[in-house]
């Protein structure tokens, strides 16, 4: 009985001693590290990718010694890489399916593992200029100087089952050149209307949508750029119309009794109405409005200088076109009219 006390402490120190020394053994295993990742870490560019495209995959860490290391990638459960560590691209599937990556790296006699799941979303954004453009131009209007765009997110999230939801259920938050716009980001707010960037530079648009449980994400982004304002002048046509398949540059002969032509504005903001057209004849204005009239007096042959301008609404763009006009020119004898 006496020795009953001394008995169970030895047993407790020996018991002790079986758990640190196991611990050590298992430590010094190799494939028995920190299975965890908190070692190293993995990102993914872009952050939300889209659907069908390769992603890069960047393993990173601050206390193991990458050179030395060896990385084996798997994806969805198949090996697809065994090397050096560096940066690695996942093909990735549709709108929703999710891809599992896999990464071990081996350093020092011990295995760190990694995990990250890729579940890419469609989501596109849309740059609607608010700005001008001749009638049934079949183009898309330039981001004017001084002006605005509209940007619609078009989103359509689905889980890896491939079932989705309404938009109008969606979270949209937008940002503009890396600042957050909460007054424009919220449940059903797929549209902010931005101002142009500065001549010259480019302004960047993104956004983040969500669905309505929080667990889908995607996201897109696009960079906006200005373009000067310019005018074009077409001829137009009694027959024909406006002939707006050739654009008339340098100079222009008046033949007939008379020449309607027609300017056309490309890229001036229409926020607080249409641009306004004024013509010059000879540097003296003679008519606003996007037509004119050209009617030669007299006899002989002359030529005259023709100008115009395009000015915003509110005068705060302006585009210019010139025009060398010849009239009085005797008709061509050629029988195509050549």
């Amino acid at each position: 009985m006496r020795f009953g006390p001394f008995v169970a402490a030895f047993a407790i120190v020996l018991l002790l001693s079986f758990m640190i020394s196991s611990t050590a053994d298992a430590q010094s295993f190799p494939g028995l590290g920190n299975i965890n990742g908190d070692t190293f870490s993995l990102s993914v560019t872009p952050q939300y990718p889209s659907p069908y495209s390769q992603t890069m995959v960047s393993p990173a860490s601050n206390s193991l010694n990458l050179t030395n290391a060896t990385l084996t990638v798997s994806v969805n459960g198949k090996e697809t890489y065994t090397g050096s560590v560096h940066t690695f691209p996942v093909q990735i599937g549709g709108a929703g399916t999710v891809t599992n990556v896999r990464a071990t790296i081996v350093s020092g006699g011990m295995s760190y593992v990694r995990a990250v799941s890729i579940q890419p979303q469609d989501v596109t954004l849309v740059a609607e200029p608010i700005s001008s453009a001749p009638p049934l131009y079949p183009g898309k209007p330039s981001v004017p100087l001084q002006g605005n765009v509209r940007v619609v997110a078009m989103a359509n999230l689905r889980d890896a089952k491939g079932n989705t939801s309404s938009p109008t259920t969606y979270a949209y938050a937008w940002t503009v050149d890396g600042i957050h716009l909460p007054d424009s980001s919220g449940i059903g707010k797929s549209s902010i209307i931005v101002p142009s960037p500065l001549q010259y530079r480019d302004s960047k648009v993104s956004v983040v949508v969500t669905d309505s449980s929080g667990n889908l994400v995607g996201g897109a982004s696009l960079s906006l750029y200005a373009l000067q304002p310019l005018i074009r002048v077409y001829e137009n046509d009694p027959l024909l119309g406006i002939r707006y398949d050739h654009a008339l540059l340098g100079n222009y002969t008046v033949s007939g009794a008379e020449s309607t032509l027609y300017a056309a504005p490309f890229s001036l903001p229409i926020t607080n109405g249409a641009p306004l057209v004024t013509w010059f004849l000879n540097g003296s204005s003679v008519q606003t409005g996007n037509s004119i009239t050209l009617r030669p007096a007299g006899s002989g042959q002359g030529s005259a200088s023709l100008s115009l301008t395009a000015i915003s609404a509110d005068n705060s763009t302006m585009g210019t076109a010139n025009l060398s006009l010849t009239f009085g020119m005797p008709p061509s004898t050629n029988i195509f009219g050549l």
